[in-house]
């Protein structure tokens, strides 16, 4: 198959709100943006960060940056330490964020996306979990054509042979892929499973750097399948979702365009759980 032809997705700008200097927009408390701009700018700064520095990457003047930056800290949202007064972040914003990780619902929360995957492309929409060294699917929204392809929930496929398990099996390290590949092999389910190690590290590259798997008939006879990854706040696979259906209605120039919808909807679905996509490869 070619290589597929990147999409550009772009937001309209909304009507009415203009951004300010500082990035707070009309209607909202320009207190509270700021020193939520500040812890920011301190989670990506790389370790510690000085006063005047961060001043300088919010667009504050250095006296209102200390003034908020001695708020945070008396809540326990920010630190200062060490001998050049370097400013990190505080135990308080770990435990305010450790709190949206314990509560969010990720199968709740991928419906919503699963659901317009499957109305943008017609065919089914599933999720699936990494359990050892299978793909487990916890969640599905069927198509309305009459011919589907359908999962029980429940059900494992392996990673080697299935759309979530190869886009799974990619975001993996390759010492863990190198293991798996030992303990379980490449064992054939169809005429087109793929049983040669290196075929199956070639087609891992090709995922990673497209961002997208693509199951062509490897798994199951007459059904194709194209997947992405969703990660988890570590950067590492929390699950893959993707959409199926009979390889009549998914030839090569319809995964070429739906790849691209696939991994942009895993990307925004990463972003929604509280997870971080992995830098490229």
């Amino acid at each position: 198959m070619r290589d597929s032809i990147p999409l550009r997705f772009t937001t309209p700008p909304r009507r009415g709100r203009t951004p300010s200097k500082t990035g707070a927009l009309a209607g909202q408390v320009q207190s509270l943006t700021r020193g939520l701009n500040l812890l920011e700018a301190l989670a990506k700064a790389d370790g510690g960060i000085t006063l005047t520095d961060l001043a300088h990457r919010v667009d504050l003047p250095p006296s209102t940056t200390h003034r908020l930056l001695s708020t945070l800290e008396r809540m326990g949202y920010v630190y200062q330490e060490g001998d050049l007064g370097l400013w990190y972040v505080g135990l308080h914003a770990f435990t305010v964020g450790a709190g949206f990780l314990a509560n969010r619902d990720f199968i709740a929360q991928s419906h919503v996306y699963m659901r317009r995957l499957m109305e943008q492309s017609g065919e089914t929409a599933n999720f699936a979990i990494l359990d050892g060294t299978e793909a487990v699917f916890i969640a599905q929204v069927q198509c309305h054509e009459m011919m589907r392809i359908l999962v029980k929930l429940g059900s494992r496929v392996p990673l080697h042979a299935s759309g979530v398990g190869k886009a799974i099996f990619a975001s993996l390290p390759d010492e863990q892929i190198d293991a798996i590949l030992k303990v379980k092999g490449l064992p054939r389910i169809t005429p087109h499973t793929i049983v040669a190690p290196e075929t199956m590290w070639a087609a891992l590259k090709v995922i990673r750097h497209r961002g997208y798997s693509f199951d062509d008939e490897e798994h199951a006879p007459g059904v194709r399948c194209v997947a992405a990854t969703v990660y988890d706040e570590h950067a590492e696979p929390l699950g893959a979702i993707s959409l199926a259906g009979p390889s009549s209605r998914l030839p090569d120039e319809r995964i070429r365009q739906l790849g691209p919808v696939v991994a942009h909807t895993a990307e925004e679905l990463t972003r929604r759980v509280g997870g971080r996509w992995p830098h490229p490869y």
